[in-house]
């Protein structure tokens, strides 16, 4: 018998796939997205689909709908919306309804109390602030940052209410390249057994530069191999990027481009912001993993063209990368047919997953400790712990010329930092290490 699974902010299934792989079975999805759902009902057609708002629905509702009980579910899975916290959004945290969401989902574990819970997000949430001030109010001549303007505090409002659950739960930032996945896409997981089991994240499997145990990792030629795509399904670059696109080497970006060029193709703000951004205008490369996927292939911030073709990856290339079968089907228009998979977890990382919680189930391996919240990775912990506690534009955006005024900007920034208010609980030093 497989194990039965509760399946929130279920998207096009990319998590649930890998789980089936490991060996569980789901037994309802919640997902409000009429498109994705639609999606769900055409491939899955005998799981029970939801579709209406997590914020709408009891857990009772959501039990019956599974057909089971308090305490019988073995693992409840979700993302919740990771707009409000992604770098490539407008960061409003808590401000913004998306941002709340995590509590749904934590209302819904704690009201079903199945054995194992995960929960992933975009890796924007380990610096979210709760509140954001912009950039250009930050720094000599704004008052202090507040607790709440502070980088991190999202995350620790989030990792304090899971400590509420009780038992042990342990997260790490995963990049699903290291285990195969052709993408470079990080994720922070949370891994939580509410019977107090430990848990541990398995080691890397794959490597740019692969040690004896290791695999190197995986390419874009590697995804697209074998790929029936005759009638590429996809949108189109805009004229004023396409112009751009065809100059742009495999590999490279609109920093190939003539310099003339440059500043015309990505904007004068772009071209003179923080050293460039490498991110805008770039052509990918046969020999590499694939960037994350976005929403849309199309954004001027975030955009890449296929290796060769003057356009944008199409719909069953961007499903390969996330490591979808090629006979599942995207319902809806194209625009939301890229947002499915561009959301989904990668099928390959949604099967590490589950094996790494039928690891601890099988090992049994208690903790002492319930409310237990630790980091896997020493070496993120550390980065958390010791960073900066806010960003701040570059002196040549603050008007700031000579030497002499840039060192003396960047001391008064230091000492303004070391005045800033300290909550109570310091941020991430509540926080302990896996053992």
């Amino acid at each position: 018998m497989k194990l039965p699974v509760i399946s929130l902010f279920s998207g096009a299934m990319g998590l649930d796939l890998g789980l089936e792989a490991a060996g569980f079975e789901t037994r309802v999805a919640v997902e409000c997205d009429k498109y994705a759902a639609e999606t769900i009902r055409k491939n899955r057609p005998s799981i029970p689909v939801l579709q209406t708002k997590i914020e709408d629905l009891t857990t009772k509702q959501i039990l019956d709908a599974a057909g089971l009980k308090v305490g019988e579910a073995f693992l409840i899975v979700g993302g919740p919306s990771c707009q409000a916290f992604s770098t490539a959004g407008k960061r409003e945290s808590f401000t913004d309804n998306r941002g709340t969401l995590f509590r749904h989902f934590l209302r819904i574990v704690n009201e079903a109390r199945p054995q194992f819970f995960v929960m992933e997000n975009v890796k924007g949430l380990l610096s979210a602030a709760i509140k954001h001030r912009p950039l250009n109010q930050r720094g000599p001549g704004f008052p202090i940052l507040t607790w709440e303007e502070q980088l991190g505090s999202a995350f620790t409002i989030v990792t304090r209410e899971i400590m509420g659950l009780g038992g042990y739960t342990t997260f790490d930032l995963l990049n699903s390249v290291d285990y195969g996945v052709p993408q470079k896409r990080e994720r922070i997981v949370f891994i939580g057994s509410l019977h107090g089991l430990k848990i541990q994240f398995p080691k890397a499997t794959h490597a740019k530069r692969p040690s004896v145990n290791e695999l190197p990792w995986a390419t874009l030629k590697d995804a697209f191999l074998e790929i029936n795509d005759p009638n590429p399904r996809h949108i189109n670059f805009p004229p004023n990027i396409s112009k751009y696109i065809e100059l742009i080497s495999a590999g490279s970006n609109w920093r190939s481009l003539p310099e003339k060029l440059q500043a015309e193709a990505v904007g004068e703000g772009v071209y003179r912001s923080w050293g460039g951004r490498t991110g805008f205008l770039r052509r990918l490369s046969w020999e590499n993993p694939s960037p994350a996927l976005t929403t849309s292939p199309i954004n001027k911030a975030t955009l890449f063209a296929h290796p060769e073709k003057n356009r944008p990856l199409s719909i069953r290339e961007y499903a390969r990368i996330q490591q979808f079968p090629d006979n599942w089907i995207f319902e809806g228009p194209v625009s939301s047919q890229y947002k499915q998979i561009g959301n989904a977890v990668p099928v390959g990382l949604g099967k590490v997953i589950g094996q790494t919680i039928l690891k601890a189930a099988l090992k049994n391996e208690y903790v002492e400790t319930s409310g237990l919240v630790v980091c896997s990775n020493k070496s993120l912990l550390n980065r958390l712990r010791n960073r900066n506690l806010t960003q701040l534009n570059p002196p040549g955006m603050s008007g700031i010329s000579t030497p002499e005024d840039i060192e003396e900007w960047v001391q008064q920034s230091k000492e303004w930092l070391k005045n800033i208010e300290k909550p109570t609980l310091n941020l991430f030093e509540y926080l302990s290490e896996a053992a």
